[in-house]
């Protein structure tokens, strides 16, 4: 069992930096691959980022590649999203999830935290 808390959401100007942070309690956190999801306001929930357990494999969205960097520290626990060139579109809540297996696919992750709100003002 993974028990996930994200965190560093917050209402930021278009153009401006934000780095999310997501830990994680249980065992084994470098056994599980990481990935970011977010979802808007009447749309699905979409894949944003994904890192596997020894952070050698890099996953991102066409969306968010160049300016998103997915990121772990396995010696604490935790994940990260830095964030740079925000724009209005990304605007969302932002997700972690925690899976056994290599994918991007949000129903594949068994693990989820509770969101941490994003808010983009152009």
């Amino acid at each position: 069992q993974v028990q996930l808390v994200e965190s560093g959401g917050k209402l930021v100007q278009a153009g401006d930096s934000l780095r999310l942070s997501c830990a994680a309690s249980g065992r084994s956190f470098s056994t599980y691959v990481m990935g970011w999801f977010r979802q808007a306001p009447g749309k699905e929930r979409e894949f944003v980022a994904a890192i596997s357990g020894t952070a050698t494999v890099l996953k991102y969205a066409t969306s968010v590649k160049g300016r998103f960097t997915i990121s772990r520290d396995n010696a604490k626990n935790t994940v990260y999203l830095q964030m740079n060139s925000l724009k209005p579109e990304d605007a969302a809540v932002y997700y972690c999830a925690a899976t056994t297996i290599w994918t991007i696919k949000s129903d594949e992750y068994l693990y989820w935290g509770q969101g941490t709100q994003v808010t983009v003002s152009s």
